[in-house]
């Protein structure tokens, strides 16, 4: 029996929301409330369900906004991953740009009008201008004039909003305050939404190029930006103490354990790659992003512990 065409639709949205992007978002906000955890020993759950569902609507800002700056190159891409090439709704004529457009703004403003209810009534009115911040970079990302991740900036804009806005936001959430605010903490966490831009644009490279958009691969090459990657995984592994600050060497080591073996199988598979392997790339992308995603589960792990004890 054949799908009603309101079923289809909604497997069309779906499809486009890309639901396991969501960890993209999910775990630096997840870091930075852990964080604020070890400071204060308490969280408001309601604040934090609050801002998580803040950040399933800044995440379908960003995907529906992605689909349709990007409709060029994805249209272009013939080998599209699950981890690149936009969702493909676009592409395969299941939805409109226009009707993409429209939900990205209504999910931006449905952010919004969260943010200001939990600024105004909730005791967080940092919450709003920083949420703003958080659109603005996904604006710069994507659309005119400045277009970053099309002019070669698109990692630092990442690196920006996920590695720094986010965790801030967590923090805030759980304490109420930055004043307290483990800055040195926000340095690996840049780092790793650095290299998690490249990763993600490892498998475009070819469609990227023939569009014009400066991504790190196009830059630099496949090869040589699969080494970066390992690199800068590697420095925000062993940046762990900026994180777990306080916390014994045994702890530490604990942590770095898991990502630095997969960086360890990372290398190897980019060692027996070839340069235009698509089935190598992918797995690559699959490791790179599995370390990044094990070591922030690592640093919450380890902070959670050892205040919950």
């Amino acid at each position: 029996m054949c799908c009603t065409p309101s079923v289809v639709k909604l497997l069309a949205w779906i499809q486009a929301a890309r639901p396991l992007a969501h960890a993209n978002l999910a775990m630096p906000l997840l870091v930075g409330e852990v964080l604020g955890f070890a400071l204060v020993g308490q969280w408001d759950l309601r604040l934090v369900l609050l801002t998580h569902l803040a950040v399933v609507l800044d995440q379908l800002f960003i995907v529906f906004s992605n689909d349709v700056a990007d409709e060029e190159s994805d249209r272009v891409n013939e080998h599209a991953t699950p981890f690149s090439g936009g969702s493909r709704v676009l592409v395969e004529g299941k939805l409109s740009a226009l009707a993409l457009r429209r939900a990205s703004w209504v999910a931006a403003l449905a952010l919004l009008g969260l943010a200001a209810t939990m600024g105004l009534g909730m005791g967080r009115p940092l919450l709003f201008p920083l949420w703003v911040a958080g659109i603005a970079l996904m604006w710069a990302y994507s659309y005119a004039p400045l277009r970053l991740s099309y002019r070669g900036y698109g990692e630092i804009a990442q690196g920006l909003g996920l590695g720094v806005v986010l965790p801030v936001i967590g923090f805030y959430t759980v304490t109420g305050s930055l004043d307290t605010m483990p800055w040195p903490a926000l340095v690996p966490l840049f780092i790793l939404g650095f290299a998690g831009n490249i990763n993600t644009a490892l498998p475009d490279a070819q469609p990227d190029a023939a569009t014009q958009k400066r991504t790190w691969p196009v830059r630099f090459g496949a090869g040589r930006a699969r080494k970066h990657i390992l690199q800068f995984l590697a420095v925000a592994t062993f940046m762990t103490p900026f994180v777990l600050t306080g916390m014994p060497q045994s702890t530490w080591f604990s942590v770095e354990v898991g990502p630095a073996a997969l960086l360890l199988v990372g290398a190897l598979v980019w060692r027996d790659a070839d340069g235009d392997d698509r089935r190598g790339c992918v797995r690559f992308v699959f490791l790179a992003a599995l370390a990044l995603n094990v070591l922030m589960l690592g640093w919450c792990a380890a902070l959670w512990t050892a205040t919950a004890v």
